[in-house]
């Protein structure tokens, strides 16, 4: 597990508890007892997640699973929560508690859009990747916008994710571990597109 991360000093040092009771509007994630600021979400980065959160919902909800935003909070270890950018229950799976403020149920997916600085790439490469894999996620997907790229990553038995899919444009109709479900990545990279030409307005 990674111990680069920038932790913000001057914050006070807290347990897993009392950071899974925190408010939602409470930002931060839990690393070592203290809280480590999050990455901040450009335009490009809430596209991408909320393309990818409606293409899950099309295909997981019929089939009994759940997805969830970046406010659900997990305890990947004793010592450090996660809010992954999208987080998805599959079907036939064991879900997190209705009521509960975090859970310690891995899901099956988790996805990660990369920021561009290097700290937040690093921290999603490498330190929530080495944590999502000891905390039992089955697949991790890390989006880079920059690079215009899909990596999914699979658990194996030894604990270690490999790389199961690598993908830059397409149809994608064989996602791993999610038979049916349809991924258009130049859809997605067209939306992109887009807002990079409108929306520089301000």
């Amino acid at each position: 597990m990674g111990g680069t991360a920038e932790t913000r000093s001057d914050g006070p040092q807290m347990s897993l508890a009392q950071w899974a009771e925190l408010p939602e509007d409470e930002p931060g994630e839990l690393v070592d007892d203290r809280i480590e600021e999050e990455e901040m979400a450009s335009a490009i980065h809430e596209l991408i997640v909320g393309f990818l959160v409606a293409a899950f919902r099309v295909w997981a909800v019929p089939r009994g699973g759940f997805v969830f935003g970046s406010e659900i909070k997990l305890g990947v270890a004793p010592r450090r929560g996660r809010k992954g950018d999208l987080v998805v229950y599959l079907p036939g799976q064991r879900k997190p508690s209705a009521r509960a403020s975090m859970t310690r149920v891995p899901p099956g997916i988790v996805v990660e859009v990369v920021s561009p600085t290097p700290r937040d790439g690093r921290r999603d490469r490498v330190e929530k990747s080495d944590e999502y894999a000891a905390f039992g996620v089955r697949f991790y997907w890390i989006v880079d916008p920059e690079l215009r790229t899909l990596e999914i990553h699979e658990l194996g038995p030894d604990g270690r994710y490999t790389r199961a899919l690598g993908a830059t444009a397409g149809l994608l109709d064989r996602v791993p571990g999610c038979e049916g479900l349809v991924l258009d990545l130049d859809s997605m990279w067209t939306e992109v597109d887009r807002l990079l030409a409108e929306g520089d307005t301000e």
